[in-house]
């Protein structure tokens, strides 16, 4: 399986939808809480190529983005290979 990370907070709904929508395809993911942890929010910033909103997903250290590029990058059948991995 790939190794997936998830920034998010705990109040964000993209953030639960992506994470609902990764435990459906049975991916086991990281979850990374930037508001529990600011800190890390700036190395999520720096990942995610100045992006700051949350989520922002990483499978197997490529940046693919939020909620909305997630769900695309399924509807369009380019997810299941890349969980994987």
């Amino acid at each position: 399986m790939a190794e997936i990370e998830v920034y998010s907070t705990r109040i964000c709904p993209y953030c639960q939808r992506a994470k609902r929508l990764l435990q459906a395809k049975g991916a086991a993911y990281r979850e990374i809480l930037v508001d529990e942890e600011p800190e890390l929010r700036d190395a999520m910033i720096a990942r995610a190529g100045g992006r700051r909103t949350v989520p922002q997903i990483f499978i197997d250290g490529r940046h693919i983005g939020g909620f909305d590029d997630l769900n695309a990058l399924d509807r369009a059948g380019g997810l299941d290979p890349l969980l994987k991995g």
